[in-house]
């Protein structure tokens, strides 16, 4: 990542705009237009993100939007994140004023380095997507990562909407452990990337087991690594590395934990108790040497979550902001790792981010601040759905890559099909492995093993309802179709076929215990799932007016490296069998938190 001073010139978003950032707009009605065939819903604000006021909330981003990069170019701020074993896989946004932010699309539209992120075998949960760099180079949008299993890999495009290319693997996964971090200096004409390389080189003076962060020179086409890299910095768990070259002085962020004996977990001796915000700073060279100081840590605003992990950048005014994540550490987040927004301060040739509340030079998160850059209007990813694209939304994305024979956005138009697929088998090859970085539920069930489920991630924290619509016609006998809420469990609300041609209502919980409901004669069902923090219910509906609670309140949580996500899902259990289908009309979802103006068809 670079800070880029070029100017874009002013959207026309802000005429756009259904309010500025001076009006409050929560108490703003439903307008019925001229034709009265539709109502502009306007603007909502919440417990998160932008206030209608002149200020914010932290998280911003309130969602699963883990390991944030963010590139500047001119007036418009770009963010990519990690989503793991998700396809269409690293996640863009975009924001006029690093608080609103909306859906651009995906850097890899398919995991397509390695067959274990693919349909018939779904063996790739927590790898995937992790932790990227986006930079602007030369007219060029690139983008890295690492794959902790295949290596480091680059893909680009010559626009940030794409087509992006194939990637290009450039280390393998034995000398790579994760996080590159990019910078191309225009100075020289050379080009670097830091990675944290664990412990596969293993340097002598390495006693106490830290990561190792290694510089390599790269091709100024940002595709080939040049040399065998050189140590720059050993800390415990030390990563996420981003280099700035700021007035001729180098500076690179790293995230790292602290250890000690404190925990909130009882009987847990020296855990990990803070993954604290690091810089290293040299006036000499990339490599050093450098002087390290701290410059955030967790505070008191987030609990026991820590706050590190993100990327500088500059409004028009010349004032600096962090974007960061909150760490999972002992609170388990369920809706995963969301990103906030910090002012920076420069003392003294060093940056503190946030508020130095206790006087010690290190920096604390904030929760509340005036916005960096007044005048555009409240936004967020996108949510509701009415299916009638012939291109799914960015905001949706697969469990593993899709079985595209076996979806339609066309067959009718209006609707998303999902066709069921057989499951996949109960092996060592097939479905999550369970291990360190999976965080399994201890569960085998049929879900982990089905391709094609189709979701989204929740936003927030406190309320949430997410309504859809499907019509059950095109179900056969042994198939399961219906709602899924999941994330490190699953929960499941949908329509089981019987060998006989009978529709049952079903429930099924994280273990595969399954509660059936009454027979189904009907074709149209409606499927409410609302939450109140991380207590979820179902609820269903044969008209979209009368709701009956079926199953009971049920726990989400995180898992796998993904928070709770809201979708739908289809499979067969018969094992030589992948008839009937099942299609959803609509899908929308409100929480408490911010949303754009929209227009509602009546």
């Amino acid at each position: 990542m670079k800070l880029s001073k070029k100017f874009l010139g002013l959207s026309i978003a802000a005429v756009l705009a259904g309010c500025n950032s001076e009006t409050k707009v929560e108490s703003q009605q439903p307008v019925a237009s001229e034709q009265a065939s539709e109502t502009i819903i306007p603007a909502q604000t919440g417990s998160f993100g932008d206030q209608g006021d002149g200020t914010y909330i932290n998280p911003i981003l309130n969602a699963d939007y883990p390991d944030s990069d963010i590139e500047q170019v001119g007036d418009t701020y770009y963010m990519i994140t990690s989503k793991q074993h998700m396809s269409p896989g690293m996640p863009i946004l975009k924001s006029k004023d690093m608080v609103n932010w909306e859906n651009v699309g995906h850097a890899f539209p398919k995991l397509s380095w390695a067959p274990e992120y693919d349909w018939d075998r779904m063996n790739g949960y927590s790898f995937g997507t992790w932790a990227g760099d986006l930079v602007y180079h030369e007219g060029k949008w690139y983008v890295y990562q690492i794959d902790y299993q295949n290596g480091l890999m680059v893909t680009m495009a010559d626009n940030i909407e794409g087509p992006w290319s194939e990637p290009i693997m450039m280390l393998p996964h034995e000398e790579v452990l994760d996080d590159p971090g990019v910078y191309f200096d225009y100075d020289t004409k050379k080009a670097y990337v830091i990675i944290n390389t664990g412990l596969k080189h293993k340097s002598p003076e390495n006693k106490i087991e830290g990561n190792e962060n290694y510089i390599y020179e790269m091709s100024w086409d940002g595709t080939k690594i040049l040399d065998e890299g050189k140590l720059v910095y050993t800390g415990m768990g030390a990563e996420a590395a981003k280099i700035y070259k700021i007035d001729g002085t180098w500076y690179i962020t790293m995230a790292q934990w602290t250890m000690g004996d404190y925990s909130t977990k009882p009987g847990v001796k020296n855990p990990k108790n803070d993954r604290k915000q690091l810089i290293l700073r040299s006036k000499e060279s990339i490599y050093g040497p450098y002087e390290v100081k701290t410059i955030m840590e967790k505070g008191k605003e987030f609990g026991h979550r820590s706050a590190s992990q993100g990327g500088f950048m500059t409004a028009p005014d010349g004032s600096w902001w962090y974007m960061h994540q909150l760490i999972q550490n002992d609170d388990i987040p369920f809706q995963g790792r969301p990103q906030n927004l910090q002012p920076v301060t420069w003392v003294d040739g060093w940056p503190i981010i946030g508020f130095d509340e206790d006087g010690d030079g290190i920096g604390e998160p904030v929760k509340r601040h005036r916005k960096p850059i007044d005048g555009y209007p409240i936004t967020a990813p996108s949510s509701d759905d009415d299916f009638s694209s012939d291109k799914l939304g960015a905001q949706w994305e697969w469990n593993h890559n899709p079985r595209d024979t076996h979806w339609s956005l066309t067959e009718r138009p209006g609707w998303l099909r999902l066709k069921a697929s057989k499951v996949l088998p109960n092996n060592n090859n097939h479905g999550p492995k369970i291990n360190e970085w999976t965080n399994n539920d201890g569960s085998d069930s049929d879900f982990w093993r089905a391709p094609n489920t189709l979701s989204q991630r929740m936003m927030g924290i406190t309320t949430g309802t997410a309504i859809a619509k499907f019509d059950i016609s095109g179900m056969k006998p042994n198939q399961l179709a219906g709602f899924v809420r999941y994330g490190g469990v699953f929960n499941l609300l949908g329509v089981e076929m019987k060998e006989d041609g009978s529709k049952h209502l079903f429930y099924m919980d994280k273990m595969s215990n399954k509660t059936m409901g009454p027979e189904l004669n009907g074709n149209d069902l409606y499927v409410r799932t609302s939450n109140a923090r991380n207590k979820a219910t179902y609820e269903y509906s044969f008209d979209g007016k009368n709701y009956y609670a079926f199953g009971p309140v049920f726990t989400i949580a995180f898992g796998k490296w993904t928070g709770d996500r809201l979708g739908f899902f289809s499979w067969n259990e018969k094992t030589d069998e992948d008839a009937g289908y099942i299609d959803v009309d609509w899908f929308t979802y409100d929480y408490d938190g911010p949303k754009a103006a929209r227009v509602v068809k009546n």
